[in-house]
């Protein structure tokens, strides 16, 4: 097995560490990967924080993963060494399930393996890419096109699939008013995605502090959600909400901006329930969803759109040795948009 450098959470309070971890032997079906880059997401804080669930430590978190391919095994056909490739939130699935015979994994009723925190083949925790190297069945890793830089390839394996799904299945486009709440990790690639998607597209953040960016990213409208203003100008206005914030929000108030038939779907997940008002949805025959990143076939559409359409991630690039101040940044909302580990750092 092959010993490599890691930044792993001990315990849900702890300060992270560097540590080592072992990665198994390759497999025929395997790739092993070098890591350049890893993005830092807030579902990453979440899990060492024990806020989703019973976690075993020492973990090593991390699912924006970009490197190189640099041994593939006997069966690979997929990928070759030197190919830029990138892992997101899922290695593997049970592969048998209707969910996954219809493509989509991500969904897998027998549980897809995350790419840290879950049960792996082999009985072993998966551990993530806050480490310099990683080893991944090839049917689970994407192509990165050359035209997107690594370093912005990184969040687009997790911010820019979770948001590039429900606006591709909701039918983001050319006559469809679509808000996105709140202007962070996801937000700013939603704007980005649904722009390009060519819908009319309304940020709604907390404060009218980031307008400037939400409407260079391909914002037409922002409006500040702390005025309560905001939701008797907007009522029933949107096709499509995507609520991108991982705390709660008032249901019933961001329900009635929905037009006729129009959906709220989260992807932004915070540890407490959202209450969901039945009335609210009564009126306009609204709907509200949940959205879980996207199948291995959507993720590389998504890259290959962003690659076409020249959309990539806004990102601040940080040594290992600064993850947990940058924990504690993303808990401020003090990051435009989305840490980036140099993994170049941790060799």
């Amino acid at each position: 097995m092959l010993t490599v450098n890691a930044i792993a959470a001990t315990s849900p309070t702890d300060p992270l560490v560097r540590t080592t971890v072992e990665r198994r032997d390759l497999g025929p079906r395997d790739v092993l990967i070098e890591i350049r880059y890893a993005g830092i997401c807030h579902s990453d804080i979440h899990t060492v924080r024990g806020e989703w669930g019973e976690i075993t430590y020492p973990l090593v978190v991390g699912h924006e993963i970009v490197g190189r391919v640099t041994e593939a095994g006997t069966e690979v056909s997929r990928h070759a060494v030197g190919d830029r490739v990138g892992v997101g939130c899922m290695v593997n699935s049970c592969r048998e399930c209707e969910n996954c015979r219809a493509g989509q994994e991500q969904y897998c009723l027998n549980g897809n393996t995350g790419t840290y925190a879950s049960v792996d083949r082999d009985g072993t925790i998966t551990q993530g890419g806050y480490s310099t190297h990683v080893v991944v069945d090839q049917d689970f890793v994407l192509r990165v096109p050359e035209s997107i830089p690594y370093e912005k390839a990184a969040p687009l394996l997790c911010a820019g699939i979770t948001t590039y799904s429900p606006l591709a299945h909701w039918n983001a486009g050319p006559g469809r008013k679509v808000a996105v709440v709140g202007m962070g990790g996801l937000g700013h690639m939603a704007v980005k995605i649904a722009a390009a998607m060519g819908a009319e597209v309304t940020v709604l953040s907390q404060t009218l502090g980031k307008k400037d960016d939400g409407l260079a990213f391909g914002g037409g409208d922002y409006h500040a959600t702390s005025d309560p203003a905001t939701f008797e100008a907007l009522r029933n206005t949107f096709d499509l909400i995507i609520n991108t914030v991982s705390a709660p929000i008032d249901m019933a108030a961001y329900l009635g901006l929905l037009r006729l038939d129009g959906t709220l779907v989260s992807v932004g997940a915070p540890p407490e329930p959202l209450p969901v008002p039945v009335f609210a949805l009564f009126g306009n025959r609204r709907s509200f969803a949940g959205s879980g990143i996207g199948s291995i076939a959507e993720t590389q559409e998504m890259l290959d759109f962003c690659a076409e359409r020249g959309i990539a991630p806004e990102v601040e690039v940080i040594d290992a040795d600064a993850v947990n101040e940058a924990y504690e940044r993303v808990l401020r909302s003090d990051v435009r948009y989305r840490f980036v580990i140099d993994v170049d750092s941790l060799r």
